[in-house]
C-alpha cells in the first residue's frame, strides 16, 4: 500500500474583479497547485497573487494552460489546428513561468485543463500538440496526465518526466474515462463519499466505475477541482480520511523557489 500521495488542485481562476473559489483555503490544505494560465481563467494578478500563495505555503506549481475561452471556462472545445494548440499552451506556459518568476517561485509541472485536458486524454495527436509544447519550453517540466490517458501514453513515447492523476470529485466510466460534466452523476459532492472511495483506491488500487468492476489506475497526485462549492470541504475531508488512514500527503514533485 502506498504511504503517500500528492493533493492538487485548479486554483487562480479567478479573473478581475471575479472570484472563483476559495485558492487561500485550499492552498492550506493541498500540496501541488495547478494555476490558470490566462485562457479559460486567470490574469496577471490573479495568476501573482496564487503563485505567492504558493509559495507561502510550500505548495509546488503546475501551469494549467487551456482554451482560451472564458464564457465557457475552457469547457468547449475550440477548432484549433495541432500546431495551433502548441503555440498556445506554449505562451500560456510562458506566461505562468514570468508570474512564478516574479513571485521567486519556479512551475515544475503542466496540467492541461477542461476540454484540452480531455482531448489530449483521449486524441494522441493533441496529447502529443501539448507534450510539445511543454517540452519546447523545458525538458525539466513535467506533465501531469490523467491516469491511463492518451497524454500519458504519448509523454513517455517522448521521453519526458510524466505523472498520473486521479480525480476525488469526479466519475470514472469502465474505461477509465471521466464521466462527462453533462451526465448525472459526474461530480461527487459528498466529501464523505469521496474520501472513502480515495481510501479505498489508496488499499487496493482500484477505481469504483459507472457500471461493472472496479478497474485499476496508477496515481501520483489526487485533483479536487477548485471550482467547485464544495471543494474546500473535500479537499478536508480527504487530506484528514488519508492521514486517518496512515497515508501522507507529499507533492510528486518538491517545491522549487528562486
Amino acid at each position: 500500500m502506498t504511504r503517500s500521495i500528492d493533493l492538487n488542485s485548479d486554483l487562480g481562476e479567478s479573473y478581475g474583479p471575479w472570484v472563483m473559489g476559495d485558492d487561500e483555503g485550499i492552498l492550506a490544505v493541498v500540496s501541488s497547485a495547478n494555476i490558470a494560465c490566462g485562457g479559460h481563467a486567470g490574469d496577471p494578478e490573479t495568476m501573482y497573487a496564487t503563485a505567492m500563495l504558493a509559495r507561502k505555503n510550500g505548495v509546488t506549481i503546475g501551469a494549467h494552460p487551456g482554451y482560451a475561452d472564458r464564457e465557457g471556462f475552457g469547457r468547449r472545445i475550440i477548432p484549433m489546428s495541432c500546431d495551433q494548440i502548441t503555440r498556445m499552451v506554449a505562451v500560456q506556459i510562458g506566461a505562468m513561468m514570468s508570474a512564478a518568476a516574479l513571485a521567486g517561485t519556479e512551475v515544475a509541472y503542466v496540467k492541461p485543463h477542461g476540454a484540452l485536458g480531455n482531448l489530449a486524454a483521449e486524441d494522441i495527436s493533441i496529447a502529443a500538440a501539448v507534450a510539445r509544447a511543454v517540452r519546447a519550453i523545458s525538458p525539466d517540466l513535467a506533465l501531469l496526465a490523467l491516469s491511463g490517458s492518451a497524454l500519458e501514453r504519448q509523454a513517455r513515447h517522448m521521453d519526458m518526466p510524466v505523472y498520473s492523476e486521479i480525480f476525488a470529485d469526479r466519475a470514472y466510466l469502465p474505461d477509465g474515462r471521466l464521466v462527462p460534466r453533462s451526465k448525472p452523476g459526474a461530480l461527487l459532492t459528498d466529501a464523505a463519499t469521496a474520501a472513502r472511495r480515495l481510501v479505498g483506491f489508496m488499499e487496493t488500487g482500484l477505481m469504483p466505475v459507472t457500471s461493472g468492476p472496479p478497474i485499476s489506475l496508477e496515481a501520483h497526485s489526487i485533483c479536487v477541482h477548485g471550482d467547485s462549492p464544495s471543494a474546500l470541504t473535500i479537499a478536508q475531508f480527504v487530506r484528514r480520511e488519508l492521514s486517518e488512514a496512515g497515508i501522507s500527503l507529499s507533492p510528486f514533485i518538491a517545491s522549487r523557489t528562486i
